[in-house]
């Protein structure tokens, strides 16, 4: 029975110690996948499936087999290509806003110590108080604040995106043209974010803060 007890008690310990947990590492990883689809979407209708680049291919390759159509009379297919993956990037993107508020819920349900608010506030705290390595200081500040920035971009993207995936049926929303730029340029700025985040994993483990993908695989 001791041996039990004290089994249990190892366990809650190494839980308490982890670095994040469980709930956000499978948030983390999940919300990575569900961006990375979606951003991949966009890059194969700009690209591969682009309709009006499609339109006049679809015509060329029938007229080789005998089927004569004009440009005009082939986009109708094209598009209906491109419209199978917009199809796929508006099931991600309510798989993103489901994301969303299972993180808002684990900022909630997160030891005190481990809720980013506190760690932007500890980081902020810790680099006006210390006096030595007020660069290291710094720097964590500032990558705890652009966690904050980065939440920020993520609701306006999933309230946008919401807004565009049911224009159709909501009149109000039918004249508000600005919510695609909107979308479209915060995506840009999402897709700048996920480029300095990986730089600084990269240059994390190449010099002081080794493990950092690890410990959102393991927990730290």
């Amino acid at each position: 029975m001791e041996l039990q007890a004290t089994a249990v008690l190892a366990s809650v310990n190494a839980n308490r110690t982890k670095k994040y947990s469980s709930g956000m590492r499978i948030w983390h990883w999940l919300n990575a996948l569900v961006i990375a689809g979606s951003l991949l979407t966009v890059l194969v209708n700009s690209t591969v499936l682009k309709p009006w680049t499609n339109a006049g291919l679809i015509a060329d390759k029938l007229g080789e087999n005998g089927v004569k159509i004009s440009e005009e009379q082939a986009k109708p297919v094209a598009f209906a290509l491109s419209d199978k993956v917009w199809a796929l990037h508006t099931y991600l993107g309510y798989a993103l806003a489901a994301l969303f508020v299972l993180r808002i819920l684990l900022e909630f349900f997160e030891v005190a110590d481990k809720k980013l608010i506190r760690k932007i506030r500890a980081a902020k705290a810790a680099f006006q108080l210390r006096q030595e390595n007020r660069v290291a200081s710094r720097n964590e500040m500032l990558v705890k604040t652009s966690y904050a920035l980065f939440y920020v971009l993520l609701l306006v993207m999933v309230v946008t995106g919401l807004a565009l995936a049911f224009r159709d049926d909501i009149a109000a929303l039918k004249n508000m043209h600005f919510l695609r730029d909107i979308h479209e340029f915060t995506m840009y700025l999402i897709l700048g974010f996920i480029f300095i985040h990986l730089a600084g994993v990269v240059l994390g483990e190449r010099k002081g803060h080794k493990g950092v993908v690890s410990d959102m695989i393991n927990g730290g």
